[in-house]
């Protein structure tokens, strides 16, 4: 299906898409950045009408307003992980493959904006290439090391160890909290601790070392943080949308209106598309709200 998408987009947009990895260079970029500007915001009709004409009648045409629209979200996306040592040219193609697989699952039927659901696999395919990029190791091949991946913050700030060094007993401490073997702890934390070495890199620190910028501090934000970000997210959205689809039509319709939608629906507008008081609007939008609430907090804690 991406191929088909890539197909349909005329050169320029098609370029825009898949081509960003080509941009090496600053005037480059800016001039990427300059022709993406010149598409068109959608309102949120607009994007529901192109997105209800892809899924239902595979309409290239829309499907090209749609990705092209949201390319400078992308962009924007990409800037914000641009620290990470891997460059913005690569990480908009990363982020633009992303956008089409975003459209690809997107069900405009749900209620969503295109632009909130798509953010979601935008960073999904930046942070893949981010982790591929990180170390010439790869990182995690197992289920319990990447689940130390994602979680080990997390694990550490709920145990109260602030050491980057884990002792055997704080080791234990986390591998009983995550559930993991205690060596898969300890590997994945010496390797995200641990950056890739040039082979270049002086054997000493001495005054005579002249390649200074490999022995230099990372000072970069802790990719693990990073990472536990944006897989917490990640889950949240999937807990969202599986039970909000499981409330009844009319609840879910309001409690959609009343607090996912921008601009949010007044009482009294939903008051008169149902035919009920405003105050019963309210009720519904509480406890349906509170069932929302009480089904992802109780998913949420047997994935734990």
């Amino acid at each position: 299906m991406k191929k088909q998408i890539k197909n349909a987009l005329p050169a320029t947009q098609n370029t825009s898409l898949v081509a960003a990895r080509g941009v090496s260079d600053e005037s480059g970029l800016a001039q990427y950045i300059q022709t993406i500007q010149k598409f068109p915001v959608l309102t949120a009709e607009q994007e529901y009408e192109y997105a209800s004409q892809w899924v239902k009648q595979q309409d290239s045409d829309a499907a090209e307003k749609l990705i092209a629209s949201h390319l400078r979200l992308v962009v924007s996306v990409a800037y914000d992980f641009k620290n990470y040592g891997v460059p913005v040219g690569d990480l908009i193609a990363s982020g633009n493959m992303g956008l089409m697989q975003a459209l690809q699952k997107f069900d405009p039927e749900k209620g969503f904006r295109f632009s909130t659901y798509a953010m979601f696999w935008i960073k999904a395919e930046i942070y893949e290439t981010i982790l591929n990029n990180w170390s010439i190791v790869k990182i995690g091949t197992s289920a319990n090391q990447k689940r130390v991946f994602f979680n080990l913050a997390r694990a550490k700030r709920a145990l109260g160890i602030l050491d980057n060094n884990l002792s055997d007993d704080q080791t234990h401490q986390i591998a009983e909290y995550l559930d993991v073997p205690e060596n898969d702890v300890r590997r994945m934390a010496t390797r995200i601790g641990a950056r890739d070495v040039s082979l270049n890199a002086p054997a000493t620190n001495d005054g005579d070392s002249q390649d200074i910028l490999s022995n230099l501090a990372d000072t970069k934000h802790d990719i693990a943080d990073t990472a536990e970000r944006i897989e917490f997210r990640r889950r949240g959205y999937e807990l969202l949308r599986r039970h909000l689809a499981e409330l009844p039509e009319r609840d879910r319709d309001i409690l959609s209106a009343r607090r996912l939608h921008d601009p949010v629906m007044t009482l009294e507008a939903l008051s008169q598309k149902y035919g009920i008081s405003r105050e019963r609007v309210r009720q519904i939008e509480e406890r349906a709200f509170n069932k929302l609430r009480n089904a992802i907090l109780a998913d949420a804690g047997e994935e734990k």
